[in-house]
């Protein structure tokens, strides 16, 4: 495995946590400080500053680094272990299936892999029933088989991997930019453009750590991301676009499209959720109008070339429907 590939499957376990230090913390050991903010050993703490898991304002320190006061801390903190996601029950919309990879339609409101709040219920419990256990084991006892992920209001295509060299494989290939993901989301606002790409780094939000941002300045810990877009459709205050990943960051559609004056439909978190056509329409909005609809990579075993498409789940096409119906 790559030392690239191994950081990136790392950060993938991992929790991000912001601190801010206080002028009064000012003369505290920083591994002190982070041991009883976080409720771990210094020992630990230690570990992480020697991996570089610790950032100062955006910089590597050294355990005996003392706080000056003012500064923000960048955490990441290893998910546990000890906490093996159990096999559920749970009815799957399986697209495509092999001994290697399974590909599936997530429906919008299911989580992905157990996290707090959510110990269950989730992607991976349904597969783990499904696959009766069969998944790779890259991702940890939390995290079986998942290679990529979707948003908890995000329904649509997600590819799991059932062992750890297609684990491993599928890994590569999306760090490389060889695995399309395709979506749809219907904007707030018409375009003057056919087309476009947004390039623009995405980090964790400066003031609401639950949020991304685009965050231009590089000591922030930023990762580059971009994002393709075209319009479909349009529909004067609304515009019905095809967005296609080039790299995979965390609420990525949701911030760019937001960034370049465009929310997405239901996303109150970036600014869409406000206008009348979505109030008059909340019993068919559940979040940000967002859908993974296509799918392409190459299988880990066979190097068949694979396209996988979904359709529109009911309730962006009804609105679609409504937004039609408005230019009639």
């Amino acid at each position: 495995m790559s030392d690239s590939l191994k950081s990136a499957l790392e950060e993938e376990l991992a929790e991000a946590i912001s601190l801010s230090a206080e002028e009064s913390d000012a003369g505290v050991r920083i591994d002190s400080f982070i041991a009883a903010r976080c409720d771990v050993s210094r020992s630990a703490v230690a570990k992480l500053i020697e991996r570089e898991k610790v950032l100062v304002n955006g910089k590597a320190v050294q355990k005996n680094y003392k706080l000056r006061g003012g500064e923000t801390l960048e955490v990441e903190i290893p998910l546990p272990e000890d906490s093996t996601a159990e096999p559920e029950d749970i009815p799957l919309d399986v697209v495509y299936e092999d001994e290697d990879i399974i590909v599936v339609n997530k429906p919008k409101g299911m989580v992905v892999h157990p996290a707090p709040g959510n110990p269950s219920g989730t992607l991976v419990n349904a597969l783990l029933y499904h696959c009766k256990g069969s998944l790779s084991g890259v991702g940890g006892v939390v995290r079986p088989g998942i290679v990529h992920r979707i948003d908890k209001d995000t329904a649509g295509l997600i590819v799991s991997a059932k062992n750890d060299s297609s684990h491993l494989f599928l890994s590569e290939e999306i760090k490389e930019h060889k695995v399309s993901r395709i979506y749809y989301a219907i904007v707030l606002g018409n375009f003057k453009e056919d087309e476009g790409t947004v390039d623009a780094p995405i980090g964790r939000h400066p003031v609401d750590r639950k949020r991304m941002a685009v965050i231009r300045d590089p000591s922030k810990g930023a990762k580059r991301a971009v994002t393709h877009f075209s319009v479909v459709e349009r529909f004067g205050r609304f515009s019905f676009v095809r967005c296609e990943l080039e790299t995979g960051r965390t609420h990525q559609i949701r911030v760019h499209m937001s960034s370049i004056g465009h929310p997405l439909m239901g996303d109150t978190v970036y600014g869409g959720g406000g206008t009348d056509f979505e109030r008059q329409n909340k019993k068919y909005i559940n979040g940000q109008c967002l859908f993974a609809a296509e799918l392409w990579l190459t299988h880990p075993v066979t190097r068949e070339k694979m396209q996988f498409k979904a359709e529109l789940p009911f309730d962006m096409s009804l609105l679609l429907e409504k937004l039609r119906g408005e230019l009639r």
